[in-house]
């Protein structure tokens, strides 16, 4: 018994002095970072000091304050992107970022969704002579690119799988001889990877001197420590190796200094220019709700969410865990009446294209998928994101929910949360780089109760923190709170995994949950009874400060998740460790919420007028795609443009020019400006209380570029 005491006694010294050690390795970590950080920014200086003794390619000298000076081709790039792109204004860095890339330098560009990263690279290659590549990671976001390309009259395609011979043919051809026209070309990294004859033909063209730049989109895949990591996207070094002169542009929404530093030398740029741009996305409504353990009745919640606040059929994504859970999920939205259909990596690739098709041309409301779904999916104006099941990081929920309000325009983004979705995760990401502490980050994210959300994106890539206006449950959030000692609880649960671990048993989270409340009712004392789910929540916050552990094991079909003694237990089992558990006080009709609009989500309804421009943009699509040419509404008009000619109401081709440029006047102005016409001759005509109503909404209509 005492050589029992004695064993235990050291066992908890080695368990504390590891969890030193563990802290010390964050310390190291944490100084890591500022290290790669720093020798970033010293990379950065000394190319400065070498661009101020060297004459750049137009006789100036260009330092980093300059790039948003004066350049030669400025009229130039005006004029396409008003013209050719229809945008009225450059967003934060997309001016600078443009002229570097004109200037031939290499750039690392970190901006969140709906910046306007695309831009940055497709106006550039409309600019230059020759041919753009780019390299994107899934099909859905290539045909959105080139579809919305295609709509605007610059020529550009896509070699993948699903490509035709005769097109490919004609590819071929353009990067070979110079033959047609091709300003633009989409590829997959598996290209660059495994196709010797597309690299031959890159070879040829960049020797005649038709290759103008390498785009590689979402290039946090290069890093195994990114989120989305991709084998094939570590061979796109070659890209710079094998055309060192031509400059290359890497873009994504999030990376950290590690990330950062990690795809700059996987793809050869260590002299890039880098521009970050913050995380906030100020017109996303951020909240996370209690999931039920009742399958039927979450998506109940979800369906009358959607039905109540979305009424009009706005675009929305649901993701799921699992592609199996992407079905069942996707039949009953519809069963409730909601359209909706299932995306997943099993699925035929051509049914895939189809259903995507669908939800861009507003055929169908919602997709439920897997991350397979989405990644920059160029697709403005979705309203709502809702995670059925938890995320595996931080920047994984960044991403997919940052694809909603790409156009700028207020939309909710929904995690639905229990503790008990924690082991299914951890047994799929355990054996990742960081995975279960890029996990426990997005379960502390979902656990708390008072930290603005929005200031935990801030935390976690290391932005300064930033006012949150309200745009988030937390701070919008008028719940009553209070704080349970769950110190006595805390013992229980520590005592019977001792116990278990004695007598070589394990336990998972809902089986300790059980013997927990087994446990509970043989104590009499005037602790509160929790909960199961407040249970589930304690066990989770002990995992979370290191008290308990999660351990897994292999069995011939699954990995199975375990709860056990962390490093912390002697302490917590001793009473020595005060435990403190938030509970939220809030009545049944405030959980789930459907379709009740939190305080500071400002929901953006359409006038009249606009309700009509956006039923004549969905028509010119679709007349589009009967004709043969796939286009999606929101390139035909961009929200912010059906916006301005609500408030603008241009009636001759000269004034609609001023607002949607010449490429689009040219192509729909005909139909657009029938439409005000008969708008506006309605409204002087009077025509009773209708027209007074559509007069006072349109009034209602903030004008804005």
């Amino acid at each position: 018994m005492e050589d029992e005491e004695n064993i235990e006694e050291e066992l908890f010294l080695v368990e504390s002095q590891l969890h030193d050690i563990q802290g010390q390795i964050k310390t190291l970590l944490d100084r890591q970072e500022e290290l790669y950080e720093r020798q970033l920014q010293l990379k950065a200086l000394l190319e400065v000091s070498k661009m101020s003794r060297n004459k750049s390619n137009y006789g100036s000298s260009v330092t980093l304050e300059d790039w948003s000076g004066s350049f030669p081709w400025d009229s130039q790039a005006d004029d396409t992107r008003f013209n050719v792109f229809g945008i009225t204004s450059y967003r934060s860095n997309q001016r600078e970022i443009i002229n570097t890339v004109m200037s031939g330098k290499d750039v690392l560009v970190i901006m969140a969704a709906g910046g306007g990263k695309s831009l940055c690279y497709q106006l550039p290659a409309v600019l230059c002579n020759g041919i753009a590549l780019v390299v994107s990671p899934l099909l859905s976001l290539i045909q959105d690119q080139v579809m919305g390309l295609a709509a605007l009259g610059i020529p550009a395609y896509m070699l993948t799988s699903t490509t035709n011979k005769e097109v490919e043919k004609f590819i071929y051809r353009a990067l070979d001889k110079g033959e047609g026209e091709l300003k633009i070309l989409y590829v997959t990294p598996e290209k660059i990877s495994k196709s010797k004859r597309f690299m031959s033909k890159l070879e040829k063209c960049h020797h005649a001197g038709r290759l103008s730049l390498v785009a590689v989109d979402e290039a946090h895949c290069c890093s195994q420590w990114g989120h989305d990591f991709r084998p094939d996207y570590k061979n796109l070094g070659i890209l710079k190796i094998q055309f060192p002169s031509v400059p290359m542009i890497a873009l994504t929404a999030t990376a950290t200094s590690k990330v950062q530093m990690d795809l700059i030398e996987m793809l050869h740029i260590p002299k890039c220019v880098k521009f970050v741009s913050t995380v906030n996305r100020p017109n996303l409504f951020y909240k996370v709700y209690e999931k039920s353990p009742v399958g039927k009745v979450v998506i109940d919640e979800i369906a009358n969410f959607i039905s109540e606040s979305y009424p009009n059929n706005e675009s929305g994504i649901v993701y799921c865990f699992s592609r199996r859970e992407c079905e069942q999920v996707a039949k009953e939205l519809c069963d409730r009446g909601i359209s909706a259909e299932h995306y997943h990596a099993d699925m035929d690739i051509i049914a895939r294209e189809k259903i995507h098709m669908r939800w861009s041309q507003g055929k169908s409301q919602v997709i439920v998928g897997t991350v397979a779904f989405g990644m920059g999916i160029n697709k403005p104006d979705v309203r709502f994101v809702i995670h059925h099941s938890l995320s595996k990081s931080m920047e994984t929920y960044y991403q997919e929910s940052g694809r909603a309000g790409r156009d700028g325009l207020s939309s909710e983004c929904v995690l639905y949360y229990r503790p008990g979705d924690v082991p299914r995760q951890s047994s799929m990401v355990f054996y990742e780089n960081c995975g279960l502490q890029n996990l426990y980050d997005i379960v502390r994210y979902c656990q708390s109760k008072r930290s603005c959300r929005r200031g935990a994106f801030f935390q976690h890539f290391g932005e300064a923190l930033q006012d949150c206006n309200g745009m988030c449950d937390n701070c919008a959030s008028s719940i009553e709170l209070k704080e349970i000692d769950a110190t006595n609880h805390t013992k229980i649960v520590v005592s019977v995994l001792r116990d278990l671990k004695l007598n070589d048993q394990r336990a998972t989270l809902l089986q300790l949950v059980d013997k927990f409340k087994a446990k509970w009712k043989g104590y009499s004392n005037k602790d509160v009874d929790l909960k199961r789910e407040e249970i589930e929540q304690l066990i989770v916050q002990l995992i979370l400060d290191h008290v308990l552990k999660e351990e897994f094991q292999h069995t011939a079909y699954s990995t199975n998740a375990y709860v056990t003694l962390g490093p912390l237990w002697k302490p917590a089992l001793q009473g020595n460790r005060p435990v403190k558990l938030e509970i939220a006080v809030e009545s049944s009709q405030d959980r789930g919420g459907g379709g009740r609009l939190s305080k500071g989500a400002k929901r953006s309804w359409m006038s009249d007028l606009e309700a009509k421009l956006d039923e004549l943009r969905r028509e010119l699509s679709s007349s589009s795609s009967n004709r043969g040419i796939s286009i999606f509404p929101h390139a035909v008009l961009s929200s912010e443009q059906i916006s301005l000619l609500s408030c603008q109401k241009p009636t001759t081709e000269a004034e609609l020019e001023k607002v949607i440029g010449k490429v689009k006047t040219e192509k729909y102005g005909g139909r657009i400006i029938e439409l005000m016409r008969s708008y506006v001759t309605d409204a002087r005509a009077g025509n009773g209380a209708d027209a007074s109503k559509r007069n006072k909404k349109d009034k209602d209509v903030v004008c804005g570029e």
